[in-house]
């Protein structure tokens, strides 16, 4: 079976198409010009910012004319992460679907189910002639996975719409109203380079086969960044072994949880001191297995010798960059006390890369109080300040949190419309993830909105799946909500 032969089939036709142009993060036009032209092709009226974001409105259908609009919305980019020996060059070249069952997967890389099946939901009734509505605007943002560029850059003063249904959850059932705020965090630290001694080898240390993940959905699961742990080993084995560093570098996005992490590190050809680094290496494989069996049971700590590099980070500052980065502050610091079992405040570092100069590390912080979002920044800055005061700390994509609405007529009817066309009762929650909500919400006064979405799996990785029957469900429970918003 292949994605044009599921249903409902004119959702997973848009989805195919849309999958056909690259959309990773910050590739945002030849999606954006897709979108324009779906527009033009059927004569709706249509906005293309200058951020590329792509607003769609179409007029209520017979008896609804008059409704009040409501606002469709999802984000045009995805996730890029791909399996270490897959070639494809995700900036370029399409990704490439298949049906595993239940689920609709791509090979060796990331879906982009979060989040273009809401887009391909919202074209799908922009294109329907069969499905009573009010007036639709569809609001299609870019840039959302890194700090909700698109959404930040939105002129909200072309939409009418005090409703709206944001498509961007990942579990059938569960309908999210409330989201925590967020803020990327740039840090550099200046190092000092010197040559390597003639009497000097090299080995590469990786720490692999962790599960990663989504920092706001995946950060309650106890799955562990690679970037602490080779961080942690590294720390621990400059007290044994005196080495300096050649590179560091650990994940791709600050709001991934990083899988794989790899350093360079110069240390003398000794025998003894080669004896404590490998011993070192082994011992450290043991405990990580041992605390990680229930999160990441396949967690690997490896260390192999490589070419000799013609410079290394000086000791003292090797020792006192892996010192600061061992104090900084990680994953969950606080839970809510609203919402049972869901986080209220996380760090996590995505992203860690030794340059020829300088070591850049990258956060995504995550709160649904707003004090304490900052007060997590304050605190890595103090940390820096102490260790490094040359250190450059620059924030950017900081986003509100959105708060709960605790009077809904959207949220009535659409657990109404759930418990009519499933027979079960949905669950109304607040995630940790970021969401454009808080963006809408603190631009349209008054907005009563409801996240939802199908089943999603994996997101942000090569293991991602789609539940393709959850897709079913939410297309008809979809379809049921706009005909009773008259």
């Amino acid at each position: 079976m292949n994605v044009y032969e599921l249903n409902p089939k004119r959702v997973f036709e848009y989805f195919a198409l849309l999958s056909s142009v690259p959309h990773g993060s910050g590739n945002m036009k030849p999606i954006a010009t897709l979108c324009e032209n779906f527009a033009k092709e059927r004569g709706l009226e249509y906005v293309r910012d200058a951020a590329d974001n792509v607003i769609i409105k179409k007029p209520g259908t017979a008896g609804y004319e008059n409704a009040e609009p409501v606002i469709l919305q999802g984000h045009l980019d995805m996730v890029c992460a791909k399996d270490p020996d897959c070639e494809k060059d995700m900036a370029t070249e399409p990704i490439e679907l298949y049906v595993d069952g239940d689920y609709l997967r791509a090979r060796g890389t990331s879906l982009g189910g979060d989040n273009i099946i809401a887009v391909a939901m919202i074209m799908a009734i922009l294109d329907s002639n069969d499905i009573a509505h009010p007036p639709i605007e569809a609001v299609f943002t870019v840039d959302e996975e890194v700090g909700l560029l698109g959404a930040a850059a939105l002129d909200f003063g072309l939409l009418k719409g005090k409703k709206m249904i944001n498509l961007d959850s990942e579990e059938e059932g569960v309908f999210t109203v409330c989201c925590a705020g967020g803020v990327r965090v740039n840090a550099t630290i200046p190092l000092t380079f010197e040559s390597v001694p003639a009497d000097s080898v090299a080995y590469k240390i990786t720490v692999s086969g962790l599960m990663g993940g989504h920092s706001g959905v995946d950060i309650d699961k106890g799955r562990e960044s690679a970037n602490r742990l080779i961080i942690r080993f590294l720390k621990k084995l400059g007290e044994r072994v005196p080495f300096g560093l050649y590179a560091l570098e650990g994940g791709q996005l600050d709001n991934v949880i990083c899988p794989e992490a790899n350093a360079v590190i110069v240390l003398k050809n000794d025998e003894s001191e080669i004896e404590k680094l490998l011993g070192s290496a082994s011992e450290y494989d043991a405990i990580f297995k041992n605390e990680l069996a229930a999160g990441d049971p396949n967690v690997k700590v490896t260390a192999s010798v490589c070419e000799l590099p013609a410079s290394r980070v000086i000791a003292a500052d090797t020792a006192r960059a892996l010192a600061a980065l061992h104090i900084l502050p990680y994953h969950i610091q606080r839970m809510s006390r609203d919402f049972a079992g869901l986080v209220q405040t996380s760090l996590n570092m995505g992203v860690l890369k030794l340059t020829d100069a300088e070591l850049k590390f990258s956060y995504s912080v995550r709160s649904s109080i707003a004090s304490e979002k900052h007060d997590l920044v304050d605190k890595i800055k103090s940390v820096l300040a102490l260790s490094f005061p040359e250190a450059k700390i620059d924030l950017h994509g900081d986003y509100p949190s959105w708060e709960y609405k605790r009077d809904s007529s959207l949220r009535d009817v659409i657990m109404a419309a759930y418990s009519e066309t499933t027979g079960k009762e949905g669950i109304v929650a607040g995630t940790h993830g970021g969401l454009e909500c808080g963006i809408f919400s603190e631009s349209i006064k008054g907005l009563d909105c409801v996240s939802m979405g199908p089943n999603l799996a994996e997101v942000h990785s090569p293991r991602e799946m789609l539940d393709i029957p959850s897709v079913e469900r939410l297309w008809e429970l979809m379809k049921d909500v706009l005909s009773k918003l008259k």
